[in-house]
């Protein structure tokens, strides 16, 4: 900086955060209870604070400034001045530095000292107290920006032709051969990554949290870190942890790379709470500034927090500043950084109100208003752990939704459960009775067999129980029911036998996931046989464990995947978003969908309960399917976890032939072209596809 010493003038209301006006920085913060805010500025190194300047003017509830001269690459942070009443709510402490809200960039991470906590640790009762040390020497600070937005446009691809792919930065990068900067945004964004995104047949990424977190204190206490990113500290700032010079352009790189190789970007972000946790916890931000706004607080009580979240606080969203906030972000990381869409992490929170939740809450309505937001790709995860807090299929249009039941029907009908046929059949055909409502779309149900939070394909038929042990919670976190099956032996194994059935099983499980209607999500690294020892809460760990085994990839399975991946491309068929109901289409008066019997008698419903081992579906496209769409005759799918069987075909005119498509007894996917008889041999606990083919009569 040219100057040492900065005047600050009157500056304007909006927008919020630190912005580059062309000719000095205007600052604008947001809090309805301080008596002042203070802009902290720093010297080049960022370790020495070189003037604390007050915001000279309020307007409503938001205090401005504006410092003439100051340019982009400033470092910054904010200090505010206000009542220290705990027992209120109020947890002003001007000895804290803080980080602003709207920053773009952020020079690092915290370093954890007691001196971040507001107050004195101590007893039960210490958060009542108050900590006069200054925290500014173990905070990051914040860096003035002026990004330009991202160019050329979003892909907007629709969610049927869509095949996500969850992946964590660093996870996919770290053993990745050959790439110059492991475990970043520009590894993601390198040719090798991206030609195995391109050729395995991947249309979106889901990148785990990227905005800026926190590493917990209680896990850099056991060496440990905060690896999936949940803890979010800034809901602009890209973590500092992905970028190699520090600079936004790396994560616009990295989008525009992948838009190249026409791959969106979906960010999964964490807008229902922050990393300040508990009444326990660090001042870090939102607290500092204003807690009574930022947090939502016991009513008769607000010393402590709301707690839907199991993390400690929950954000309030049904504040206006704190609803424009999250409005803000979102846009920001759509029209300037240039992403895609979002998944929504705990979204059930996002939508509670005073008397539950509500798919009319503040935030799904402005989301639904919003002409850019609107417009993007919304995934919610549809549950939290408050009161009522499993929401699988209330959320609105356009919101898609993670369907854990999908998850968890296809993993016990092939572990063996009984009475799963005609879960495995809902399943199937997306999920209806959940998501067939209010104009949703059957690509509203993500489907996914597994994600980031539990086994990964790999381990779910090498383990039947969590070994989370290098967790350093004695094993006790993580899920404890997996529907899981190791199908004789507890983890790695080197019996041909056991190895043959797990290989077949998980053939079986992602050809039942790229069979299904909905929209099919694949987690990173199931697709060459990564594993994780069993671990299935990753989420501390940033070392091989959480990392993707590239060097043992299964090239076969990876060929498989490519191979449904493509099949499901090529017939629309599997990817409607109209739902089936087996009803008539006017043009030939044949059922959309039909269930069969193995003999080649349709299914009854006494026959639903009997069913065990092998369901049989002829699928059409759906009566209501206009006829600009495109269109294909039928197709007829096979899951069978049982012995091998024979299977009579539907019957079809001389002119017109069953093609297998797919085999997964077979290690490629058996034949591509192989003509089936009227009495298929089905071999055992294996999946066949099949496609009608011919001239039609008439």
């Amino acid at each position: 900086m040219s100057k040492t010493t900065w005047t600050m003038e009157a500056g304007a209301p909006a927008p919020l955060g630190a912005t580059y006006t062309g000719d000095g920085v205007n600052f604008a913060v947001f809090s309805q209870a301080a008596a002042q805010i203070y802009v902290c500025l720093f010297d080049e190194t960022g370790k020495t604070e070189t003037q604390r300047l007050a915001l000279p003017e309020r307007t409503g509830d938001v205090w401005h400034g504006a410092i003439a001269g100051l340019r982009p690459g400033a470092k910054y942070a904010l200090r505010a001045d206000g009542p220290y009443r705990p027992a209120e709510g109020l947890r002003f402490n001007i000895n804290k530095l803080l980080i602003d809200p709207y920053a773009k960039s952020l020079t690092g991470h915290l370093e954890w000292h007691d001196a971040v906590m507001g107050y004195k640790m101590g007893d039960d009762r210490a958060d009542l107290s108050f900590d006069p040390r200054d925290s500014a020497p173990y905070m990051p600070r914040c860096v003035v920006e002026d990004p330009r937005p991202i160019g050329p446009p979003r892909i907007g691809r629709p969610m049927d032709d869509t095949v996500i792919y969850e992946a964590h930065v660093k996870g996919i990068t770290a053993r990745y051969s050959g790439l110059a900067d492991p475990g970043s945004f520009l590894a993601l964004s390198s040719e090798p990554v991206l030609d195995h995104l391109s050729q395995l047949g991947i249309t979106a990424v889901e990148l785990l949290p990227v905005q800026a977190f926190l590493n917990d204190r209680f896990l850099v206490k056991k060496g440990l870190v905060n690896y999936w990113g949940y803890q979010t500290l800034g809901f602009f700032a890209p973590d500092p942890r992905y970028l190699r010079k520090g600079t936004l352009w790396e994560f616009q790189h990295m989008v525009s790379r992948l838009h190249s190789a026409g791959i969106e970007v979906l960010l999964d972000v964490v807008y229902n709470h922050t990393c300040e946790g508990t009444e326990a916890g660090p001042t870090l931000s939102f607290r500092g500034l204003d807690n009574q706004a930022y947090y939502r607080l016991l009513p008769d009580n607000p010393r402590y927090y709301i707690n839907d979240t199991g993390t400690g606080n929950t954000l309030n969203i049904d504040h206006p500043m704190v609803l424009r906030m999250v409005m803000d972000s979102l846009r920001y990381w759509v029209e300037v950084m240039g992403v895609d869409g979002f998944r929504f992490d705990l979204c059930a929170t996002l939508g509670r109100t005073p008397t539950g939740f509500e798919p009319g809450a503040a935030f799904f309505d402005a989301m639904r208003q919003d002409p850019v937001l609107s417009q993007v790709k919304l995934i919610a995860e549809p549950w939290d752990i408050g009161p009522g807090g499993y929401q699988l299929g209330a959320f609105p249009h356009p919101f898609a939704e993670w369907n854990d039941t999908f998850r968890d029907g296809v993993r016990r009908f092939w572990r063996g459960d009984g009475g799963m046929v005609s879960i495995l059949a809902d399943r199937l055909t997306g999920s209806a009775g959940k998501f067939g409502h209010s104009g949703r779309p059957a690509t509203s149900s993500v489907n996914f067999l597994t994600a980031h939070d539990g086994f990964t394909l790999a381990d779910w038929v090498a383990y039947n129980g969590r070994h989370n042990h290098a967790n350093g919670e004695e094993n006790r976190d993580g899920h404890a029911e997996n529907f899981s099956d190791n199908l004789g032996v507890e983890g790695p194994t080197d019996d041909p036998v056991i190895t043959a059935k797990r290989l077949q099983r998980r053939r079986n499980m992602m050809a039942t996931l790229l069979l299904s209607q909905g929209t099919p999500m694949i987690l990173a690294g199931d697709e060459i046989g990564n594993g994780q020892d069993g671990n299935n809460n990753a989420y501390a760990q940033d070392n091989a464990t959480g990392w993707i085994d590239w060097p043992n990839a299964q090239h076969e399975f990876l060929a498989f995947t490519r191979r449904l991946i493509e099949i499901r491309r090529n017939h629309p068929i599997l990817r409607q978003k109209r739902f089936l109901h087996s009803r008539e289409r006017p043009e030939d008066g044949l059922q959309d969908l039909f269930w069969w019997r193995p003999d080649g008698d349709p299914m009854v419903s006494s026959d639903w309960q009997k069913a065990e081992n092998i369901l049989c579906a002829e699928l059409r496209m759906a009566s209501d399917t206009p006829a600009y769409a495109a269109r294909e005759d039928a197709m007829f799918l096979i899951f069978n976890r049982g012995a091998a069987t024979k299977v009579t075909l539907p019957p079809i005119s001389e002119r017109r032939k069953w093609r297998i498509l797919l085999d997964t007894s077979q290690a490629d996917g058996g034949p591509r072209d192989g003509v089936a008889p009227a009495r298929l041999s089905v071999p055992e606990t294996s999946v066949m596809a099949l496609v009608l083919e011919g001239q039609k009569d008439g």
